[in-house]
């Protein structure tokens, strides 16, 4: 492992500092964007626009645990939500929806001082670190998500807190950190599931990583995994002892079921998926508090699992999607890396239109009438030429951060440890979240990626120019 080689000394970075005042002009900038969009969407689309189809699913069981101390939905233990951003929502709500996205808000301002931060452990470079702030302040995807009452910004802000924590420990080799990063990350998890897998990933790269510095190389993944894991195993040993499933989130098998087999069957037999979906017992989003397995659609489909508990429905599930995949698994396959290439290049214009278009155009739904993209791209084109140019804009956007980033691995140092661990969990929730949510992967679903690409691009800016202004280059 080595560290970035070090550039001018104007360009160091002071130890251990976690405020400059040159983060004032990002976070000013940061703040006014958000909350400008945020009133905006309030006062044409009303409190509807900041409230996602998955919101309910997470008020309900927050609010249980919040007065009645039980995460329960529809009189059920929920297994499919965890309690961190269930709760997060339910107590900053009290005082109104808007508050709760507020909050948000707050919390995605403060990510522009962990970017920064991280940026600055990574590279050892303020001109980095503040240039990712700076993009980061302005990146539409996380602009939009944090006006947004979901999951996705808590999640991110305890993301980086632990790859903050991570990286101090690569470069300074301090316990302390790294079992504080495997609780943030644990923290992290206890919001968005997605995660659960990193910790065992993490404590693989950690050995490689330091597996010729003795007394490191088991110490260091031990007390990584031995920070996150307990955690969530009392949250698996919760759901067992009240429902007898041994899972942290039904979460995987609830898409593995009603979306991930629903698509290979779709596909393979040439019909709609969403009608393939409902035939499976989906309900929709008629009550999205609700479990669709605990649903009278789910029960109509199945009546055999009318006495069954949820752990047995889930695990029928479970073993029926496979079932079909195995089936099926060519076409499985070319599914995942058709979701997979959708999530990186979906420039998530469409959460902007729903913001901002309070009646909105017909344009989203008018898709399903094509089955070539190219076909409905230069149609739909036609047809609204300026929500096509504001959806063309975001993807040159997106695309230029993408070449930025690409610019700024080639100019780093590829010892540099922190770099992979910047780019292995982008890879990672690349690959879990297309494998997850299936044909559903939209934008939101890559935010966590977003600081990485924001930080390598500032890297693609800034290493070049350093480099030119070097004598002797």
């Amino acid at each position: 492992m080595s560290s970035e080689a070090r550039g001018p000394a104007a360009n160091r970075c002071s130890e251990n500092e976690w405020w400059t005042p040159r983060l004032t002009g990002p976070l000013i900038a940061a703040a006014i964007v958000r909350v400008a969009l945020l009133v905006v969407a309030l006062a044409r689309c009303g409190t509807n626009a900041i409230i996602s189809a998955d919101t309910p699913s997470y008020l309900e069981p927050g609010r249980n645990l919040l007065l009645h101390g039980r995460f329960v939905a529809d009189g059920a233990p929920d297994l499919l939500r965890q309690p961190g951003y269930a709760l997060f929502l339910a107590l900053t709500s009290l005082a109104g929806l808007p508050a709760a996205a507020l909050a948000n808000v707050i919390l995605s301002v403060f990510s522009v001082i962990l970017v920064w931060k991280l940026g600055r452990t990574v590279f050892d470079d303020d001109r980095i670190a503040l240039g990712a702030a700076w993009i980061f302040a302005f990146e539409p995807l996380s602009v939009a998500n944090s006006v947004m009452l979901l999951s996705e910004t808590l999640f991110l802000a305890l993301f980086l807190l632990s790859m903050e924590r991570l990286t101090e420990f690569l470069r300074k080799h301090h316990l302390r950190a790294l079992a504080a990063a495997g609780l943030w990350l644990a923290a992290a998890t206890f919001v968005r599931p997605v995660s659960y897998y990193l910790p065992i990933l993490l404590a693989l790269g950690l050995f490689l990583v330091l597996v010729r510095v003795k007394g490191l190389r088991w110490k260091a993944p031990a007390v990584l995994l031995i920070s996150v894991l307990p955690w969530l195993a009392a949250w698996q040993m919760r759901n067992w002892v009240e429902t007898g499933y041994s899972g942290f989130s039904s979460a995987g098998d609830y898409n593995l079921y009603f979306i991930g087999s629903a698509d290979v069957t779709a596909r393979a037999e040439h019909r709609n998926f969403i009608d393939v979906r409902k035939e499976s017992g989906f309900a929709g989003y008629a009550n999205p508090s609700e479990q669709d397995y605990l649903c009278e659609s789910y029960l109509a489909r199945h009546p055999e699992q009318t006495g069954w508990s949820q752990a047995q429905r889930l695990t029928f599930m479970h073993s029926e999607a496979l079932r079909v995949i195995r089936a099926h698994f060519g076409i499985y396959l070319r599914s995942y890396l058709a979701s997979l290439s959708g999530l990186v290049i979906n420039p998530g214009a469409g959460v902007y239109h729903r913001l901002l278009y309070p009646n909105g155009t017909g344009f989203a739904d008018s898709l399903i009438a094509f089955k070539s993209p190219a076909s409905g791209a230069i149609a739909l084109a036609r047809a609204y030429p300026w929500v096509a140019a504001e959806k063309a804009a975001f993807v040159v956007v997106l695309l230029g951060l993408y070449l930025l980033a690409v610019w700024g691995v080639i100019w780093s140092d590829m010892r540099n440890a922190c770099l992979w661990l910047l780019l292995g969990t982008s890879l990672y929730f690349f690959a879990a979240t297309a494998a997850a949510v299936g044909p559903e992967a939209t934008a939101r679903y890559r935010l966590p990626v977003m600081p990485a690409v924001c930080i390598l691009a500032a890297a693609g800016i800034v290493r070049p120019m350093k480099t030119a202004q070097t004598p002797g280059t």
